[in-house]
């Protein structure tokens, strides 16, 4: 990767060292915040853009009151300085040996609860694994080591992973005990029902999700509040906010949520544990994707 920036035009070469400086400026913002998370003073991080300019033969970094701007060469460095940074901390994991060292997980939080309780059980048994729980509502790329595994309900088409399913995730719908006591008190929303009641839904590309469709299609209009997160829909159901399509193995937790009877059963969605093809021997890898998909084949029911 290095040999795509490695000589500009006036023949100078890049170092790492370089290129943490130009990265910690975009990440930081300014020259005193870059110079605090690379231990060196500001006056330090000044005088080695000054010499990577000067090396480059143009201009990298406009410095202003407010902070710094990086200019589009400065911009393709850092991405990919973010890049090698990436494939570095995945050889890091991938020379770990044997049952230990560290394995990244990407996850959404509807998957939280019962992937750390696996986790937690790998460790009994495996002490020396250690486990990085990354929560995102976009799948990062795994193809290019972003993360070691990831737990997603959407089918991958690239060629360098492997999927396994593990189990089918249910839905119902929620809502707090206070709101049913007040709204419904038979626990029950008939198809009329739908439109006259508050619910809380995803906002942003989720919204598009199968259970929001499903919600919309049964005649869900008045949407209260909306979020991208499954934590925050969650606890707004438990406030009494209004109703929510749920994940019941999310929802199960929670001590004063009622899942009310609908005609139509909710979507399900299948889940899948994913992973790079070069991990498919490696013993941490190995373990934990086993792990997970043995245990929450019930869990996610």
């Amino acid at each position: 990767m290095l040999t795509r920036f490695a000589k500009m035009e006036t023949g100078s070469a890049l170092s790492w060292d370089d290129l943490r400086i130009l990265l910690m400026l975009r990440r930081e913002g300014s020259l005193l915040a870059a110079g605090k998370a690379l231990e060196v003073s500001t006056s330090t991080v000044s005088r080695r853009v000054d010499a990577i300019e000067a090396a480059l033969g143009r201009r990298l970094v406009q410095r202003g009151s407010a902070g710094v701007t990086l200019e589009p060469t400065a911009i393709a460095l850092v991405e990919l300085a973010e890049e090698f940074e990436t494939s570095l901390s995945a050889l890091r994991r991938d020379t770990q040996s044997e049952a230990s060292g560290s394995v990244r997980v990407s996850l959404g939080e509807g998957f939280l609860r019962p992937v750390t309780a696996v986790l937690a059980e790998v460790r009994r048994l495996h002490p020396a694994i250690e486990f990085e729980l990354v929560s995102e509502a976009r799948p990062v790329d795994l193809s290019k080591r972003k993360a070691d595994i990831g737990i997603r309900t959407l089918r991958t088409a690239s060629p360098m992973l492997i999927e396994r399913a593990i189990g089918s995730l249910s839905f119902s719908v929620y809502a707090s005990s206070h709101y049913v006591e007040r709204r419904l008190r038979a626990a029950r929303l008939a198809p009329a029902d739908f439109e006259k009641h508050d619910f809380i839904g995803y906002d942003g590309p989720l919204s598009g999700s199968p259970q929001s469709v499903w919600l919309r299609r049964q005649g869900a209009k008045r949407f209260v509040m909306r979020s991208n997160s499954d934590s925050v829909i969650q606890r707004a159901v438990e406030l009494g906010q209004g109703i929510a399509l749920l994940a019941d193995a999310q929802a199960r937790a929670a001590s004063n949520l009622v899942r009310l009877l609908t005609e139509e059963e909710a979507p399900a969605l299948t889940a899948y544990v994913v992973y790079h093809r070069d991990l498919k021997s490696v013993p941490r890898i190995r373990i934990t994707v086993d792990a997970l998909q043995a245990a929450l084949r019930d869990a996610l029911r």
